[in-house]
């Protein structure tokens, strides 16, 4: 099956535009994300999966320490630990 330059510029355009979308909607969810303070990502992360340990609970070195390895497992970002790091030593 052949394509004709007038097919093949129409396809190019779709995808082109389609790429533009997905780049510019994710900027957006990028900003939307980057403007969340620490007591708001430690709510919509930590408290999804289990009750969360009061703010005191943990020194703020220990706080580093349960930052570190709950990263990993919420998928979090370096910038969005270190927020809720923040907040809870705070």
């Amino acid at each position: 099956m052949k394509i004709s330059a007038k097919n093949f510029t129409a396809i190019a355009l779709v995808g082109l535009a389609a790429l533009g979308f997905i780049g510019i909607n994710g900027c957006v969810e990028g900003k939307q994300l980057a403007e969340k303070n620490g007591m708001k990502l430690w709510s919509e992360n930590c408290q999804r999966c289990h009750f969360s340990p009061s703010s005191n609970a943990f020194s703020n070195e220990e706080w580093k320490t349960v930052g570190m390895h709950m990263q990993s497992r919420a998928l979090l970002t370096s910038n969005e630990r270190d927020k809720i790091i923040e907040f809870l030593q705070n």
